[in-house]
Formats: C-alpha cells, structure tokens, sequence
C-alpha cells in the first residue's frame, strides 16, 4: 500500500552526522515534491547527548497542509542504541527501524543495516543512510543523486562517483530486504519550491527590507539570522558586527539607525534582558530599531536549545518610561520573511522599537515554501530625504500623528539633534515640565497609529464554531490539525492566529469570540502570557488555556488530550 505521509525520526549523539542526513532526505523530499515539516531536538552540547532529527513528509493536496510535529513515528532510523530504546514506543505499527548491525530491538519490524558492507570508509555512512532511506521511501533515484552531486562537486568529479556508488548501492540493498513498509505515493509535479528553516526566512526578510546594518551577540537559538545575513553580506551590501555583548550590539544598532541604516539586532531572551536600555534610549530618541527576538525556555539560560513562548510580556515591557513599540509573532515560514520586511517599515513608519517574536522550533522548522515574489512587496518607508528649509527643521517637531520628520544627520543643511534625555521640539535638553509632557504625549500618539495598522488575525473555521482555538506564533501548525481532526469528527471548530500580538485591536477579534461558544488559548508558556494580554486589554477571559512549557513544541495529539 502507498501512504500519502510518513515521519522519519533520525536520533543518536550530536557529532555522528544526524542532522547532515537529515537535511539531505529533506531537500530530496522537497525536490521530488512532497510538503515537509522539520523538528530538530538537540542538547546544548557539541558532542554526545541524546538529539533527534524528525521530517514529516505529506502528499502534497491530501487535505489541509500540515505545519507540526508528530508523536509517532513511521521509520526510525538509530545512530546508536539509546535511540532504539527511547523511542520504538513511538513506532507505528506499521512502521519499520533502522539500526547498526551492533545495535538490538525486540519485537518491532527492524532492518539492521550493514554499513560496513555498504561503504568503502566512514565518511560515507550520511550518504548510505540516504540510499536506504529513498530506497524505503520508493523515492526516484534521480532525486538523491542530484542532490549528492551537487553538494561533493567543490570536491571533484571522483569523489562525486564513489558517493553515488555508495547511494546505489545502498538503494540496491534495501530494496532487497523484505521490510514490509509502504513507500510514499508518486507526488504530482508542481513548480520550484524552497527548503527554508525560520531563521533563513527572517535573514531573507531582513535582505528583502533593505537591511544594511546588523549588530549581535551569539546565542541560540537567534545566531543563524546574522550569519546568514553575513554569509550573503558583499552581494547584498550589509554590514554585520559581532559586538562584545548584546548592550554594545544594541546601540550600535541604534548609532547606525540614527546615521541612515536599515539596522537590526538579533538575540535570545537572556541576550535582550541586556538590551533594554538601548530599547529604552530608542524609545526617547524616537530611532527605528528591529529586534528580532527569538524564544527559548528561561530563566536565565534555562533550557538554551528548546523552545517556549515566555518572552512575550518581556519584549511588552522592556525598557523603562513609557513608549510605543509593536510585537510581530510569525507562525509559518512565509511569515517570518513577510513580517520582518513589515518590521523594518513600520519601525520607520512609528520611529520606535519594533520585535519579530520567534522561537527555537520555527526557527529550526525546515518547510518547503514557494519563492517569495519580490516584486510583490510594499515599497520600502525611509527617512525624509529633503532638505526644505532647514533654518526651521525640527527632528522633534510635535505632530497630530506624533511622528516627527526624520532627517539624516550630515545629509543636507537641517541640524539633526538627538538626546536621550527629555528634549524641545529642535532636539535640546531641557527640563522644561510642561515640554516634558507635550513631548512625552508626542511620543505615545504613535501608539494609535501601530494600533490602527495592526494585522487582524487569521481566522479559519466557521462564523459560530462551538470551540475557537486562539493561538500566536508557531502554535499555529498544531493548532490548525487539531482543528482539523476535530472537524472530521463533526465538530464546528474555527481557528484564530495572531501574528501581531501588541498593539492589539479589539474589534479584530472580540466579534469572534463572542461568536464562540468555547474560546481556548494555545500558548507555549505557563501563564497565558497572551491570554492575559487580552483580559488587560479587553477584559474577556478565556474559557480554557492550553500551555506548554517542558521545551517542546505542541503537538495536535498534546492539544487534544487537554480539550
């Protein structure tokens, strides 16, 4: 029988190769045109520990598009024997493990592979357990070998050969052996497709908006952001500066943002806690600043390399004073490069601080998406660029909209004067209290005009469902497949997804749930951290919240059992 989807759980120590065959069966899958969706568990370690690497692969078109982990696995492939032992519970029954010849399992459908036989050395055994993979999967052997072409052919064209020797061979071997598993349906052709993690999404964004300028300090799960953006940085003009600590990060954000640079930070919530003064100072100075802040459990280093959504009411309140500021919270891959092209115009727009909140497992989440059209993308909101009289600019000057014309120092003949302390309309120090509170209104104007450009949620469901799932971020897959499974049961189920969660609107999503007859919030945390930001804000408590906070991502099966 041909199944429309499968889960392969790759698992054994950091540093035997998991993720290189991982990400290989990955792109062959995207290739040969099936729909992934990547989890990636690791310890905060180089070497050793115990972390798997899982694909979900569907048929593309075989009902909704599924953006989730699943808790069973259909082929398990074991790079030592703790993998055997931790997770042939979540074998299905039909499922089959793969495993080294030294390694055991009992009563489960089991192939042991004979790397020794298959390859010439070890440095080939990521490229044989591709071959058996496809192989089991009935994938075309066209796919892999491309694929395996591509990646050796820096190294010459005899190192190309004796890899796809050993892909062959491997295919041969597997096809031989009387394993019983369904290989996946023939995917029907369709146009190029991209195999994207979240994190490349947002440094695709950030090249998108027009950044030119990125500053950072090291920490997972954010890194990958500015070294991509590094990787790319003579081809699409960026400066990026590895600072000393995430305070100097943040303000040489902030020194390049006042000089004309579309600027942004990247960190993890222990890397922000140092950063809110420089938010704060954005705040005063009215500077555009993006930082894109991507979760992991807490406190302090807590858990560095899983996931959770706890961050949400620290990048709310960060920095001292009052400001403005807005939360953009993707939840797919498409997402994450969209909202932060739209961070860094509305970062322009507003002259304040503006956050993309992700998290470990979007940002490790390989999917496959289409090319992002370019074309497509709202024109980029820069700084004033005249130079219209001069004498008489003022860079605080005081608005209806509390926007202030923002011109670039050294650009023209207008002086540009900045400070941090509270200041007239031209840019002086003063202690003036009735300026202090005209400026201090100013600013905080500014917050109406994020609140009217709010993005109202996505909803999906019916006008009443019987049960609204609210959710942000990358809550989202999850909660839409348990949705879907509830549906198929006859339930009435709609599905909210904010992916802008401050300023919030009441009028985008008060209406739905007054049209429910059960409001449920799914939320990777232990407060409702989002939840309570809808009761401050509009009073409405929720019927139930569905948290998560053991470093995991939600599942359907996880969301389910706690309705």
């Amino acid at each position: 029988m041909q199944l429309t989807a499968a889960t392969i759980l790759i698992g054994g120590e950091a540093g035997q190769g998991l993720a290189t065959v991982g990400h290989l069966l990955t792109k062959t899958l995207v290739r040969a045109g099936y729909d992934v969706v990547v989890t990636q568990d690791y310890q905060s370690r180089i070497r050793g520990g115990h972390n798997t690497f899982a694909i979900r692969t569907t048929l593309p078109g075989e009902g909704p598009r599924v953006a989730a982990p699943s808790a069973s696995v259909d082929i398990l492939v074991a790079l030592n024997q703790e993998t055997i032992d931790l997770h042939t519970p979540a074998l299905t029954p039909g499922g089959v493990l793969l495993m080294g010849q030294a390694m055991s399992a009992h009563d489960v459908n089991a192939l042991a592979v004979p790397y020794k036989e298959l390859i010439p050395k070890p440095i080939f055994e990521n490229v044989a357990a591709l071959g058996v993979l496809c192989g089991l999967l009935g994938l075309d052997r066209a796919h892999p070998a491309r694929l395996v072409t591509e990646q050796f052919q820096k190294k010459g064209q005899d190192v190309i050969d004796q890899n796809l020797a050993v892909l062959a061979k491997s295919h041969d071997w597997v096809e031989q052996q009387p394993h019983g598993f369904g290989p996946l349906a023939k995917a029907p052709a369709r146009g190029e497709h991209l195999a994207l993690n979240g994190n490349e999404a947002v440094a695709l964004g950030a090249m998108a908006a027009g950044c030119t300028f990125c500053s950072y300090y090291p920490m997972t799960p954010a890194t990958s952001v500015p070294m991509m953006l590094a990787a790319h940085a003579e081809t699409v003009g960026i400066v990026v500066e590895q600072a000393e600590d995430e305070i100097a990060a943040v303000n040489m954000v902030l020194g390049a943002s006042y000089a004309g640079a579309r600027a942004m930070t990247a960190t993890s919530g222990g890397g922000f806690a140092l950063m809110v003064e420089g938010v704060s100072l954005a705040g005063m100075t009215e500077t555009p600043l993006v930082v894109f802040l991507s979760q992991r459990p807490g406190p302090a280093t807590g858990l560095p390399t899983r996931t959770e959504q706890a961050d949400l009411t620290l990048a709310l309140y960060a920095g001292h004073g009052e400001f403005p500021r807005a939360i953009f919270a993707p939840g797919t891959i498409e997402q994450c490069f969209h909202l932060t092209v739209h961070a860094f115009n509305q970062a322009e727009k507003a002259q304040t601080a503006i956050f993309v909140l992700s998290d470990q497992f979007l940002a490790d989440s390989v999917r496959n998406v289409e090319p992002f059209d370019l074309a497509a993308l709202p024109p980029a909101v820069l700084p004033d660029r005249s130079d219209d009289a001069p004498e008489s600019y003022q860079r605080y000057a005081v608005t209806e909209s509390g926007v202030s014309p923002r011109r670039l120092p050294c650009a023209g003949q207008s002086l540009v004067v900045l400070d941090s302390d509270e200041h007239t309309p031209d840019g002086h120090i003063t202690e003036d209290l009735a300026v202090r509170v005209t400026m201090h209104e100013k600013r905080l104007r500014k917050h109406a005009l994020l609140r009217t450009d709010a993005i109202p949620p996505d909803y999906d469901g019916p006008p009443t469902p019987d049960l609204l799932l609210a959710c942000w971020g990358s809550t989202l897959g999850a909660v839409q497949e348990a949705a879907a499974l509830l549906r198929a049961e006859g339930q009435a189920v709609g599905v909210l997804h904010f992916t802008q969660v401050w300023p919030l609107n009441p009028d985008h999503f008060l209406p739905r749930f007054a049209q429910a007859g059960k409001v449920v919030m799914v939320e990777g945390n232990h407060a409702g951290q989002l939840a309570n930001c809808i009761r401050m804000e509009t009073g409405f408590a929720m019927t139930q919240c569905i948290t998560r906070y053991d470093g995991l991502p939600f599942t359907a099966r996880y969301i389910l059992d706690r309705l």
